[in-house]
């Protein structure tokens, strides 16, 4: 097998060495292709791969993963478990949130959710049937009521999409018509890579510890840690040899200014006046970089306001809603909102696990497309889920400037919560990429006179570092608490305005209370 250390720094090669050995320990030896069964029982082995933006931890992840399949190992999703696995070696590569999973399937890596590896669905034994086959482990099914033509839609679709719901929806089936329920795992998988892992706090580790006998983590300790891990990173704990640090930025990320902005926040001695300046010199020379004077209202309404105040945050929405005109009752299209999470009881624990693995986790990025059938419910397009356009019990939630309770304009009894996503917090930003975005610096400038540090560094350096790091192509820099007008109307036709393949809480079906 060739390999790809001639890509690499000195310090990817290294790594990729030393994940390599870590892979013959366990029976997987990507050198030669060569596989031998898991054994159960054996001792856990975690590493770490560390780095800061542009280092290249998600070329080594891919490169890896390459590997891995080249050499047998089976992919797993979490759409679909075959049962005939048992003696197969297997990789998952997972992220916190579906927005992180999506960049890295945007980059050609079969990424999901760490969510949808906890959580599997049971698939009616009929449909069961076509998922072996598109998984190559049994004949091409007859199943009544499916065409020879349906059937070949599904195989040509799973050829450059590994997804068996996709598949069968391509087919012209519904997920209600062919996963019957949802299940807690209970069995471990083999290897698994988990991206963002700096967003991880210490109950998902364990978990993931208990279900991955090997697993990597690639993160960047320069991320704001998880709220409740006061300032760590799972990976921190690690012994030394577990952590390989990658200190190399890669070649073709060194002509990139907003990266070069980012990194220059190490410099201790760098002050926030100093970075402001250092930024108004990087915009006078390349428009990737702007010192913006305005929040711009038009950008709001895919790519939110990075803010650090809970406050700028409800003031920057409220302004947003005024420009466009939003009534206060009701939502227009085309509005942003942020998933707050599912408010369910425990006896509908299969309408939550339904809701959740259609992308409505908490953190989950949406575009409000109109209202549903019934009232309460929403269309909606979910941003990184693999079949974005879904219908569901909705409940939306304006919090008001200084007042303890949110205004509800429109909601269910019970279903999918959401805040508006016009603005949001930098740590909500965690793991998210756009390709503009905006920076409301005075949140920026507040934090660094508050002289507060997290983990030794100035909160404020952080906080620079995560929100500068989300921009893909364009860095605004907002010096001025104003907006700029909006240049049109609210619209939803930049998103795919196809019907949603099944309804999630089902409008005929909507849970009530008792």
């Amino acid at each position: 097998m060739s390999l790809p250390q001639l890509q690499f720094s000195d310090d990817q090669a290294e790594a990729y060495d030393r994940i390599t050995e870590m892979l013959q320990s366990v029976g997987v030896d990507i050198d030669n292709g060569v596989l031998t069964p898991r054994i159960d029982g054996r001792a856990s082995k975690v590493m770490a791969v560390i780095g800061k933006a542009g280092s290249g931890k998600t070329l080594l992840l891919a490169k890896l993963g390459d590997a891995l399949a080249e050499a047998g190992a089976e992919v797993v999703s979490g759409d679909y478990e075959n049962r005939r696995r048992k003696d197969k070696r297997t990789l998952a590569i997972l992220a916190p949130t579906n927005k992180a999973a999506s960049v890295l399937r945007s980059r050609g890596v079969p990424a999901t959710t760490i969510h949808r590896i906890l959580y599997t669905p049971v698939y009616d034994p009929e449909y069961e049937r076509i998922a072996e086959w598109l998984a190559g482990q049994g004949e091409k099914p007859e199943i009544e009521g499916l065409t020879e033509a349906a059937l070949d839609r599904a195989f040509a679709f799973y050829q450059s999409n590994k997804s068996i719901p996709g598949a069968l929806a391509a087919a012209g089936l519904r997920g209600s018509d062919f996963i019957l329920g949802w299940k807690r795992r209970e069995d471990p998988l083999d290897i698994g890579f988990v991206d963002e892992a700096s967003m991880l706090d210490a109950k998902q580790f364990e978990d993931l510890s208990e279900i991955f006998p090997t697993l990597v983590l690639f993160g960047d300790p320069a991320q704001l840690a998880p709220v409740n891990q006061s300032g760590g990173m799972v990976f921190d704990a690690l012994a030394e040899p577990a952590k390989l640090i990658l200190h190399r930025v890669h070649r073709q990320t060194q002509d990139n200014p907003i990266l070069d902005l980012a990194h220059a926040l190490a410099d201790p001695a760098l002050g926030f006046e100093d970075f402001e300046k250092m930024i108004s010199e990087v915009a006078a020379r390349d428009d990737r970089v702007v010192m913006a004077g305005r929040v711009e209202a038009d950008l709001m309404a895919r790519s939110p306001v990075l803010v650090w105040r809970n406050a700028t945050r409800i003031r920057l929405i409220h302004a947003f809603r005024a420009a466009y005109g939003a009534p206060a009752d009701e939502l227009l299209p085309g509005e942003p909102l942020i998933c707050d999470g599912i408010e369910l009881p425990l006896k509908h624990r299969k309408k939550r696990l339904d809701l959740e693995a259609r992308g409505l986790i908490k953190g989950a990025q949406v575009v409000y497309l109109g209202p549903g059938r019934k009232p309460g419910f929403s269309r909606l397009h979910v941003f990184g889920a693999e079949d974005p356009q879904v219908s569901a019990a909705s409940i939306v939630k304006i919090e008001l400037p200084d007042e303890e309770e949110p205004f509800i304009p429109y909601a269910a009894t019970m279903g999918a919560a959401f805040l508006h996503g016009a603005a949001v917090t930098i740590h909500k930003a965690q793991g998210s990429q756009w390709p503009d975005v905006q920076v409301f610096a005075p949140d920026l400038w507040a934090a660094a006179r508050m002289g507060r540090s997290e983990a030794g560094q100035p909160l404020w350096k952080r906080l620079a570092y995560v929100a500068i790091t989300r921009a893909e192509k364009r860095l605004l820099w907002v010096v001025r608490n104003r907006l700029a007008r909006p240049s049109g109307s609210l619209a939803t036709d930049d998103l795919i305005a196809a019907p949603a393949p099944f309804t999630l809480t089902s409008e005929s079906d909507q849970p009530q209370d008792g």
